[in-house]
């Protein structure tokens, strides 16, 4: 029996390789949100800190420019942690383009994956056939022998 190889292969390969690269990307921007997520709550923590140091500074006498520094330090936090949440937007965004495009390239692959197992049926079926035909000749052959 001859041994199928499959003439469109390349791309079968090109389709599975592409969606690793998918499964990859979306690895990475999974991991650059949890990045962002960790830094944000980093910040939300010191944020929260400082307004207590802040509250404690106010009841205990502290100079108002000790005040005034911590309320600015307050204020750049809070800025900081606005950009986190723009950042922290991005790399959600970024994480649900990944995903679609995973789902794109494993449907992509699905596809010729598909094609493939189709073709080699239909390559098992033209060889059951032709063996079959074989088959049968011989029994004819046999046949006309055995009636001669």
């Amino acid at each position: 029996m001859s041994k199928y190889r499959y003439p469109l292969q390349r791309i079968v390969d090109l389709k599975t390789s592409e969606k690793t690269q998918a499964e990859w990307m979306l690895s990475a921007a999974i991991g650059k949100l949890h990045d962002e997520e960790r830094s944000l709550e980093q910040l939300a923590s010191e944020l929260a800190e400082c307004r207590e140091r802040l509250h404690a500074a106010a009841s205990e006498g502290i100079p108002l420019a000790e005040l005034q520094m911590i309320q600015h330090y307050i204020g750049f936090l809070e800025s900081r942690i606005d950009r986190k949440k723009q950042d922290v937007r991005y790399a959600q965004t970024e994480v649900e383009r990944g995903q679609i495009r995973l789902s794109d390239k494993m449907m992509d692959e699905k596809i010729w994956l598909k094609t493939k197992e189709k073709a080699l049926d239909a390559f098992l079926h033209g060889m059951r056939l032709k063996e079959q035909n074989e088959l049968d000749e011989m029994a004819t052959v046999r046949h006309m022998l055995a009636a001669r």
